[in-house]
C-alpha cells in the first residue's frame, strides 16, 4: 500500500510539473510571491525551469488583497460573527483560580462550536500583570481578584479571519484600571472618527498616539493602531502604523486596536474590526466594548 501510494504522489508531482512547464513555456520572465515561498522551492523551480527569468511580484500580490469584494466581505463579517458570540459568552466561563490556558482553551471550543474552521492565530488569554505584554499568549497564571482579564483571539471562517481583543476586570475595577480602560475606549472611537477613505494609514495612528500622549499615559502605547485583516491576519501587510503612507480606500478591511501598558500594572486593549466604506467605517465586530466588571 505505502508503496503505491508514493507511486501515485511521484506520478501526480510529474503531471503537476508538466501542466505548469506548458503553462509558463511562452514566457521568458515569471513572476513569484517570494514572500509566501521557501528558498528551497525557490531553488527546486530554478533547477527544473533553468531557461527561465525569475522575478518578485510579493509586492503586488500583496497590494491587489487590500481591497475586498462582496463575497469576501461576507465571509470576514461571518468570521466576525463568530468572535462576538464568543465575548458575549467569556464573563460566564471566567472564574477565581482558573489558569490562562483554560481560558484560552475554552475560547478556542467556542470558535468551533460557532462555526470557525480554527483560530486565525494562537489565542492572547492573559491575566494581571501578563496583560501589559501585548504578544503574550497564555500561561500557567492563576486568576485572583482585581486582575485584568485581556482575550485577543480570532476565527477562521473559509479562509478568512476576524481578530478582536476585549479586556475585563475580574472584580471592581480601581481608579487607575478604570483611567486606562477609558483612555484607551475614546483613543479607538478616534481611530473609528479618523478611519476614512483617502486618509493616510500613519495619521490614524497618529491621531490615536497623539491623544494617549496627551494623558497621564504618554508613551504606554506601544504598537500600532491596527493592521490590515482577510485571507490572512495581516493581509496586504499594511498597518495603521507611523511609517505606513498608504492611502485608504473603501473596502478594504482593518482593525483599529489601541492600548495602553503598564507592567506593574497591566494593559488594556480594545481590538475591533472595521470596513472601509465611502464615507466612514462599518464595524464588523459588534459585542459591548464598555468596560466589564466580573
Amino acid at each position: 500500500m505505502q508503496a503505491e501510494f508514493q507511486k501515485l504522489k511521484e506520478q501526480s508531482e510529474k503531471d503537476f510539473q508538466n501542466l505548469l512547464k506548458d503553462c509558463i513555456s511562452s514566457c521568458k520572465h515569471i513572476g513569484l510571491n517570494f514572500a509566501s515561498i521557501s528558498h528551497k522551492y525557490f531553488l527546486d523551480l530554478k533547477e527544473k525551469f533553468p531557461n527561465f527569468g525569475f522575478f518578485d511580484v510579493s509586492k503586488s500580490f500583496s497590494e491587489s488583497r487590500l481591497i475586498k469584494d462582496e463575497s469576501e466581505i461576507i465571509l470576514i463579517k461571518k468570521a466576525c460573527e463568530i468572535v462576538d458570540k464568543v465575548v458575549e459568552r467569556i464573563p460566564q466561563m471566567i472564574h477565581e483560580g482558573m489558569h490562562e490556558f483554560e481560558l484560552a482553551a475554552e475560547i478556542d471550543y467556542l470558535m468551533q462550536k460557532n462555526g470557525a474552521d480554527k483560530a486565525a492565530f494562537e489565542t492572547i488569554s492573559s491575566f494581571a500583570r501578563n496583560t501589559s505584554e501585548p504578544h503574550y499568549s497564555h500561561g500557567d497564571t492563576r486568576l485572583k481578584k482585581g486582575d485584568f482579564v485581556l482575550c485577543d483571539f480570532g476565527a477562521c471562517f473559509r479562509k478568512y479571519n476576524s481578530d478582536i481583543t476585549r479586556t475585563f476586570v475580574f472584580g471592581k475595577a480601581n481608579e487607575i484600571q478604570r483611567e486606562m480602560y477609558e483612555t484607551v475606549f475614546e483613543a479607538q472611537r478616534i481611530g473609528f472618527e479618523t478611519t476614512k477613505p483617502d486618509v493616510k494609514a500613519c495619521d490614524v495612528h497618529n491621531a490615536v498616539e497623539t491623544y494617549i500622549n496627551n494623558t497621564k499615559f504618554k508613551g504606554k502605547f506601544i504598537h500600532s493602531t491596527g493592521h490590515s485583516l482577510g485571507l490572512s491576519v495581516h493581509d496586504g501587510d499594511q498597518r495603521l502604523g507611523v511609517n505606513y503612507d498608504i492611502k485608504l480606500e473603501e473596502n478594504m478591511v482593518f482593525t483599529i486596536e489601541p492600548g495602553v501598558y503598564i507592567p506593574e500594572i497591566g494593559g488594556v486593549r480594545i481590538e475591533d474590526d472595521v470596513l472601509i466604506k465611502k464615507d466612514g467605517i462599518e464595524s464588523l465586530t459588534k459585542s459591548s466594548r464598555q468596560l466589564i466588571e466580573i
